[in-house]
């Protein structure tokens, strides 16, 4: 039967699934389906011809006309072979194009009617250029791809029909379905030449770019064997130089801990890179271990670990805890427990600053050690007194030998959480120099909106500090810049009544002592006014160091007597004789008040740095030309309020009953004791006033009264700092009364309940009221003043 001759005809239809016959081609087919299997028969009893289809999706097991291409190719079946799973191998042979007009009505199979399409064959020069063209780049598609064998090349040489050269090539090209229907449904043997040369083309682009892929990741591979292997051989090498695996095996153990570590991305960026670093150094090289030491600070600090605390713990509790610790500081107590109730509620809160001001000896430094032990966080204590360089703040460049990270830096690695409570202690006894000012350089560490991301100069990435609670102790706040006080809350801690130091005495320091001097609760018993006379009389301070000292040195005589030979292991009882015996003679004299009424000496009220103080302030008028001498270690400010209680007293002498002219005719002394001790501060104004007025009235000071508060010219008295402390040292000096400032009664509410309860506080606001409640009368018939010397 020629090609030509089927017009119209009728034929079996077999759907092909992923798979294209051109004309021409032979190929074998394994058929499984049943419309497909008794297709195929009907076509072996007929004239054994056949139209092959393609579906256009593969995984359709039942095809509707839709499913099926149009046009397909006519085949003669040539073989047919069951096999035993029950599939049927054919052997078809491509005839000619023919395109499905009409699907007929067949249960059994596809049934259709068909046209055929035969090749239009043209001969001209341009066909024969095209033909070479093909030929030449399914050449090259050849040479760039290994699926095809050489062979093929020479077999689709020999083709001399254009159309038939197409449909070859074509086949033997890795395309789609749909691709190779194109070419399938191009009738026209020079288009299908054109299509079939574009194809040829993006196909040698694709397989030129996959090559180079190829090559590349080949390159890749190739590149990191050949590490892997020298990698080994270093290894070897220095296993047998005694290394212990040297540096490869220094460079696995790091990687390992980065990858256990759990930091976070950019850190972990930072410590892979340095090890990279490292891992290409010299295991001579000296920077070798600054980058190790570098990596080691790196994957030591904690970056995200923190404690559970604060949120679920429970209120009482912490305050059990500050109680158990310390007798009074309600400040400090209360302000701890506000910080946990907002962070109960907030459940996250950034770490206040406080700041605890106080004498020595007052506990603030134990407080801080307490307020982490009722959080329940870690405590990391570092001292700044003496530091002068920048540098222990924000660590050290690594391009210095030698160099660490900063001290902050060392206590949250000691630390190992996020959020401990740092202490900062003896904030106001740093210094600067040429290094640079530490104070400065704490201004980041302790400003809650900068402290996210601190920078230490040898971290160099930014660490969080918004979870500390910074705690900074101090003496006084005057030697603290101004800008770092602002960044703090501060909390006063002023000096122990002789109630509290009592309280503070048999609760904690005697225990304390009796246990570390190796002897039992019943072995020594101290009573309470032996513990008195220690405190009024052995100790004169804002705190209880002095105290818990002389209480040591009781313990060490009581242990000495215990091991003796001659003790008969009875109690020893500590009473006001043995206080004598044991600790010597008196060191102060309970009561500094003067004993009698004195002329032109008064009991001032003064500030310092270990707690209040009084002061004895001397006048004595002497004859001479009209000079004003100050004794006494006095500061610039001190110096002034002299001159202006000076100036007062000249522009109220008749007033006063003193002698106008006394200036010209007199020299006068003002001298404060204790000359060793600097003494500043404009609050000994009226003190000076007093003393000089009664100098030269001749009227002598109650011996119960003490002053405090600023002078004007005009003899306003102005208000003063320290009330408390101050109050503190009257009471201990035995003085019933204190005159201080109108200004500063509502500081009165500082002062203990117990001690208003046995002082009299009387508020002045001119320095005629001071004298009022100071100078008693004349005791002697009055006379002019002001030539008398005293």
């Amino acid at each position: 039967m020629g090609p030509g001759k089927s017009k119209g005809r009728r034929l079996p239809l077999l759907p092909l699934r992923g798979l294209l016959v051109y004309p021409s081609m032979v190929l074998h087919l394994d058929v499984g389906r049943e419309k497909s299997v008794r297709a195929l028969e009907r076509a072996m009893v007929d004239d054994h011809m056949i139209l092959l289809c393609s579906q256009s999706e593969v995984n359709i097991e039942e095809p509707t006309q839709e499913d099926i291409y149009r046009i397909g190719t006519i085949a003669r079946v040539r073989q047919m072979l069951k096999l035993p799973n029950g599939t049927i191998r054919v052997l078809v042979e491509g005839v000619v194009r023919a395109e499905v007009l009409d699907y007929l009505p067949n249960e059994e199979f596809y049934e259709v009617m068909i046209k055929e399409l035969p090749e239009q064959e043209s001969e001209d020069s341009e066909t024969d250029a095209l033909m070479r063209t093909v030929l030449s780049q399914f050449e090259n598609y050849i040479n760039l791809s290994k699926k095809v064998t050489p062979e093929t090349l020479a077999a689709v040489s020999d083709i001399d029909e254009p159309g038939r050269l197409a449909d070859v090539i074509t086949s033997h090209l890795s395309l789609k379905i749909r691709d190779k229907q194109d070419i399938l449904e191009t009738v026209d043997v020079r288009q299908r030449l054109e299509k079939l040369l574009d194809i040829l083309h993006n196909e040698r682009e694709v397989l030129e770019l996959e090559r180079k892929i190829n090559q590349r990741v080949k390159k890749q591979m190739e590149k990191t064997q050949k590490e892997y292997y020298l990698r080994e051989q270093m290894k070897a090498i220095q296993k047998e130089l005694g290394d212990k695996e040297g540096r490869a095996g220094e460079v696995e153990e790091l990687r390992s801990q980065l990858e256990e570590a759990g930091l976070p991305e950019k850190v972990k960026e930072k410590v892979e890179k340095e090890i990279d670093r490292l891992e290409k150094m010299p295991s001579t090289s000296a920077e070798g271990g600054v980058i190790r030491n570098y990596i080691d600070w790196l994957l030591s600090l904690p970056w995200n670990k923190g404690d559970e605390e604060g949120i679920d713990l429970d209120l009482e509790r912490a305050e059990e805890i500050l109680n158990e610790d310390h007798y009074g500081l309600d400040k400090p107590k209360e302000r701890v427990l506000e910080y946990l109730a907002v962070q109960k509620l907030v459940q996250k809160l950034k770490g206040p600053i406080l700041c605890l001001v106080g004498p020595p000896g007052v506990g603030k430094t134990s407080i801080a050690r307490s307020i982490a032990k009722s959080l329940g966080r870690k405590f990391v204590r570092i001292s700044l007194g003496g530091v002068r360089d920048e540098a222990e703040i924000r660590g050290h460049r690594r391009t210095y030998v030698g160099a660490m990270p900063g001290r902050i830096m060392q206590g949250m690695k000691t630390a190992g959480t996020l959020n401990p409570v740092f202490l900062l202690d003896e904030i106001d006894k740093m210094a600067m120099d040429f290094r640079g000012d530490p104070a400065a350089a704490l201004l980041e560490v302790l400003d809650p909106e900068q402290n996210s991301t601190f920078s230490d100069h040898f971290i160099e990435v930014p660490f969080d500090l918004s979870n500390v609670m910074f705690v900074t102790t101090a003496n006084g706040l005057h030697n603290v810049p101004r800008p770092l006080l602002d960044r703090m809350e501060i909390l006063s801690i002023p000096g122990y009544t002789e109630l509290e130091k009592l309280q503070i005495a048999e609760r904690y320091l005697l225990p304390k002592q009796k246990k570390e001097h190796g002897l039992e609760e019943n072995q020594l018993v101290v009573d309470d006014g032996a513990l008195q006379q220690v405190i009024r009389e052995y100790t004169r301070e804002a705190g209880v160091r002095n105290l818990e000292q002389q209480l040591a040195a009781l313990c060490r005589k009581a242990a000495k007597q215990i091991v003796s030979k001659d003790h008969d292991g009875s109690v020893i009882i500590v009473d006001s004789d043995k206080i004598k015996e044991w600790l010597g003679p008196i060191k102060f004299r309970y009561g500094q008040a003067e004993q009698d009424d004195q002329i032109g000496a008064v009991t001032g009220l003064a500030w310092t740095e270990v707690g209040g103080d009084t002061l004895v302030i001397e006048v004595t008028v002497m004859q001479g030309s009209g000079k004003l001498t100050l004794t006494g270690k006095l500061g610039d400010v001190m110096k002034e309020s002299a001159q202006a209680a000076f100036s007062y007293m000249r522009s109220k002498a008749a007033e006063l009953n003193i002698d106008p002219e006394f200036h010209e005719k007199n020299d006068i002394h003002i001298h404060i004791p204790e000359g060793a001790i600097p003494k500043d501060g404009p609050s000994a104004g009226i003190t000076m006033a007093t003393a000089l007025i009664s100098a030269l009235t001749n009227r002598p000071v109650s011996r119960d009264v003490a002053m405090t508060g600023e002078i004007t010219l005009r003899g306003r008295v102005l208000p003063i700092g320290g009330l408390k402390e101050k109050s503190l040292a009257a009471h201990r000096a035995g003085i019933k009364k204190v005159l201080l400032p109108k200004g500063n009664e509502h500081d009165l509410v500082d002062v203990p309940e117990s001690i208003r309860a046995e002082m009299t506080f009387i508020p002045v606001a001119h320095m005629d009221e001071v004298l009022q409640h100071a100078l008693l009368p004349l005791s002697v018939p009055e006379q002019k003043a002001g030539t008398h010397v005293t």
